[in-house]
């Protein structure tokens, strides 16, 4: 059964991979990704905030968590993504696929965290010292996505 949380509280990955799994004996490979805010090119990040609509984001995510599920041979898939005013170095994603193959895993992963990036509905600001700003989904995340529609697994 897959997961999607849209959440304040951090995750623990080791308990979250294990309740992916589930002990299913059909599972060959789990990958997991987990994403982390960063100080970009030394700009000094003392905080990120995420914001979302709830309903909106929900039914984003399991679309795209469904997209996933259509290309590839998978088991559970879990999304996790963090809310709120998080600072430097704290988690902010977590994305978990099993298959019975690594390749499906590995690529399923990434897809997901591609389609997260570019068209799941959240919204960043980060928060230096001097000013504060929105982030907008760059040119090299959108190209990362669509390489998805030129190819099928």
């Amino acid at each position: 059964m897959d997961k999607i949380r849209i959440q304040k509280n951090d995750f623990d990955i080791g308990t979250e991979v294990a309740l992916a799994k589930n002990n299913d004996s059909n599972i060959g490979a789990t990958v997991s990704f987990v994403g982390f805010v960063r100080d970009l090119e030394n700009t000094l990040i003392k905080k990120m905030t995420l914001e979302h609509y709830p309903k909106m984001t929900e039914k984003a995510l399991s679309s795209i968590v469904n997209q996933a599920h259509e290309r590839w041979e998978l088991g559970n898939i879990t999304v996790i993504h963090r809310i709120g005013d998080l600072c430097s170095n704290e988690q902010i994603v977590l994305v978990i696929t099993n298959s019975k193959h690594r390749k499906s895993a590995f690529e399923s992963c990434e897809f997901i965290m591609d389609y997260l990036k570019t068209q799941a509905p959240f919204w960043k600001k980060e928060y230096t010292k001097n000013k504060s700003m929105w982030v907008s989904v760059k040119d090299s995340d959108n190209k990362q996505k669509d390489r998805w529609t030129r190819s099928t697994p």
